[in-house]
């Protein structure tokens, strides 16, 4: 049984921690809104662009498409794209989007293709070279920008496209965390080569008009293309921020929660021992009353 003293000192370590976790979430929290206006101001720009895209991509085909929406015309060669953030203590956020990624790993080369990581983020890459670090092609470290904007969502496009160039793969494929609420993060796998419109959206109606583009549209998709690449990219960081955000501070209430549990136990564990050593103290002294 431990002494009254070791007793004393595991609650104040556990109340220490406490604090800590309890600061993290209220940095977490105070973060999280800035994120999350960030993510949801960034989408109806994303969907339009893809809208755009879409409808541009209906009028070219062949060999007269841009590179980037044609692809390679193999399927050989998968790079995956995952990401993940930089810091932990954030439960299970990175392992669900790892989770993703190892399962589309193993799917494709059960059908016999070859497969190529592209990991952004510290905690998905440590994860993936536990299984497939002959598979990690590059990795892109983003702890150097304080907060996730063009700059950096320009680093990982130009990463990307410098394999693309250099024929390193045929289809790219990006895992992030689609943010939905505190406690909702959905890991999201999204084609960005070939370019691809996400799921559900569809080239605006024109109602029967002729619309003629001056340029041409092989001309305009050359030149929205890598941006829409960048502007992909930066959602999928945008949304990975925020739900790192919401996933630490979840985290970090359930660590608080769990401190304070384990302090009002170790407490009663005290007082239950501290009474039991005033209980042997009084009965020695008894007895020593009674020998004499």
């Amino acid at each position: 049984m431990p002494s009254l003293k070791e007793f004393r000192n595991r609650i104040a370590s556990v109340k220490s921690t406490q604090k800590i976790t309890k600061a993290m979430q209220m940095v977490a929290a105070a973060k999280l809104k800035r994120a999350q206006s960030q993510a949801e101001a960034a989408r109806p720009y994303a969907s339009r662009m893809a809208r755009v895209i879409a409808n541009l991509a209906a009028a070219v085909s062949g060999e007269s498409a841009p590179l980037l929406l044609r692809g390679t015309g193999k399927d050989q060669v998968h790079l995956l794209v995952v990401m993940t953030s930089e810091r932990g203590l954030c439960g299970g956020f990175n392992t669900q989007i790892v989770r993703a990624a190892r399962e589309k790993i193993d799917e494709l080369l059960r059908a016999g293709k070859t497969v190529k990581v592209l990991a952004v983020g510290k905690k998905g890459r440590d994860q993936l070279k536990r299984l497939h670090s002959e598979k990690i092609v590059q990795y892109v470290d983003l702890s150097a920008y304080r907060n996730i904007g063009a700059d950096a969502a320009h680093v990982v496009s130009e990463a990307l496209l410098d394999l693309f160039k250099a024929g390193e793969f045929d289809v790219a494929t990006m895992f992030f965390s689609q943010f939905k609420s505190v406690i909702s993060q959905v890991p999201t796998a999204l084609q960005l080569i070939p370019a691809r419109a996400p799921e559900g959206v569809r080239p605006p109606d024109l109602k029967g008009a002729v619309y003629e583009y001056e340029p041409s549209e092989e001309e305009i998709l050359e030149a929205l293309l890598p941006q829409y690449l960048n502007g992909q990219v930066l959602q999928a960081l945008l949304e990975n921020q925020a739900g790192f955000y919401g996933a630490q501070m979840s985290a970090m209430d359930n660590a608080t929660r769990n401190a304070g549990d384990m302090i009002r136990k170790l407490t009663l564990r005290y007082n239950r021992q501290r009474q039991a050593n005033i209980t042997k103290e009084l009965i020695e002294i008894i007895s020593g009353a009674e020998a004499l």
